[in-house]
């Protein structure tokens, strides 16, 4: 009930400011276990994509997103809430495979769940490796996994920033895919993912990188330490 009630008072916001652009809506399934698998570039990616499916979407959200403190941490509790989201420990190890049963328990109920196989948002707009979560939940479900390649979320509303730019939205939904095999093979986990992030890579046109975007953020955040460093370090050559 609240879920529909957001949804019917952000519809209208969504659709005078932001504009969307959707194609291949008729591609996620009106009934059954659904899996969206998305590309992840903003926090907004979870507020614009569900507004357009007619159907119920349900995220597995990180628990730190209803624990956060603050008005601000309260605000965005509300929010997941209100949208439906599970709050879930993804940290890995026994709580990644507490989560994945969470989203096999939604399926089996025919929810029609979303994914970002990335695990995390993309740093710099690159498509990065999946995790092969998703491949398990495809097999031992049986659900349709829609390939969803969202578009101008990261300028939308950037990392950090709250109040959201003005600019238009755009996404592109592939067409079902379904998966067999063995969940305790890893080769066949990596190759269902892999298949999975290169129809994603296909509609989004992002430049694919082969690991995970978790590293790739370390990557980029030592960098950016080793140029506070360096400049530091220019500085007091200058000062003496």
């Amino acid at each position: 009930m609240v879920y529909q009630a957001l949804k019917s008072f952000l519809i209208p916001i969504l659709t005078l400011l932001f504009r969307p652009k959707v194609s291949g809506l008729r591609n996620v399934p009106q009934n059954g276990p659904v899996i969206i698998a998305s590309n992840h570039l903003s926090f907004s990616d979870s507020i614009f994509m569900p507004l357009v499916v007619p159907r119920k979407v349900t995220f597995l959200a990180k628990s730190e997103y209803f624990t956060s403190p603050g008005l601000k941490g309260f605000i965005k509790k509300m929010t997941f809430i209100a949208l439906g989201q599970v709050p879930v420990d993804r940290s890995g190890g026994r709580r990644s495979e507490a989560a994945l049963l969470t989203g096999l328990d939604l399926l089996a109920d025919g929810a029609c769940i979303g994914i970002y196989p990335e695990g995390t948002r993309s740093p710099d707009g690159k498509l990065y490796k999946g995790r092969t979560g998703i491949a398990r939940m495809a097999i031992e479900s049986g659900a349709a996994i829609v390939p969803v390649a969202m578009f101008n979320t990261a300028e939308i509303q950037p990392t950090g920033q709250v109040v959201p730019n003005v600019r238009r939205v755009e996404m592109i939904f592939g067409e079902p895919m379904y998966f067999e095999g063995d969940t305790t093979d890893l080769k066949v986990l990596r190759q269902i993912t892999d298949e999975i992030m290169d129809k994603i890579q296909e509609l989004s046109g992002q430049e694919y990188v082969d690991i995970y975007a978790s590293e790739a953020k370390l990557a980029i955040l030592k960098a950016k330490r080793e140029e506070m460093k360096e400049e530091k370090s220019a500085t007091r050559k200058k000062k003496k």
